[in-house]
């Protein structure tokens, strides 16, 4: 590897981890990644994450927040937080639509596993349907809910679980149609 990839690579995850935060089940059942959607404070992370009405959201930067629950799709594994109490802008994290994504193309997740804090793992994409991105990046307990993101830091996904030994991300297109929906009012918590 050279020095400037790996710069590269240094900068591309510093920059994905000022959107990805921690996110603790404030019932205690749990905890995993999520990932600043947008900056008025809408958190994206695993339905399997939060199971209760709010969560505890801690920021890279350490601020924490509590947050409510906005929308929950057990079938997708997907859950809509909003925080409370954010003064300022949120650093929210740039979107790609999954659909373009080819199988080959690196991919790199930030999270949380095992408490450790803006973790990254890399690999590639295998192949990428409606339902899943399927990496070959490593994953662990605590990166569920966390973002997959392409070369250029944008998201592809929302990492879920580990099958056969492949991570399986939400796409984020399907992120879009449950937030959507969440807005259109067909989709309820």
């Amino acid at each position: 590897m050279t020095t400037e990839l790996g710069n590269d690579l240094a900068a591309l995850a510093r920059d994905v981890r000022a959107s990805t935060v921690a996110v603790h089940d404030t019932r205690g059942r749990g905890s995993g990644s999520g990932v600043i959607w947008d900056a008025r404070g809408i958190i994206i992370t695993n339905a399997h994450v939060v199971r209760g009405r709010e969560a505890a959201v801690e920021l890279a930067d350490g601020r924490r927040f509590r947050a409510a629950l906005v929308g929950r799709d057990e079938n997708m594994d997907l859950a809509a937080l909003r925080t409370e109490g954010v003064g300022d802008a949120l650093p929210a994290a740039d979107v790609r639509d999954s659909a373009s994504l080819a199988p080959g193309e690196f991919v790199v997740a930030v999270g949380n596993p095992h408490g450790v804090p803006g973790a990254v793992a890399s690999g590639l994409v295998h192949r990428c349907n409606a339902r899943w991105v399927i990496s070959d990046v490593r994953l662990a307990p605590g990166n569920s809910g966390g973002p997959l993101v392409d070369a250029s830091g944008r998201i592809v996904g929302i990492n879920s679980m580990i099958a056969r030994g492949l991570a399986l991300s939400v796409p984020s297109d399907a992120v879009v149609a449950f937030l959507r929906a969440l807005r259109t009012g067909s989709r309820a918590a």
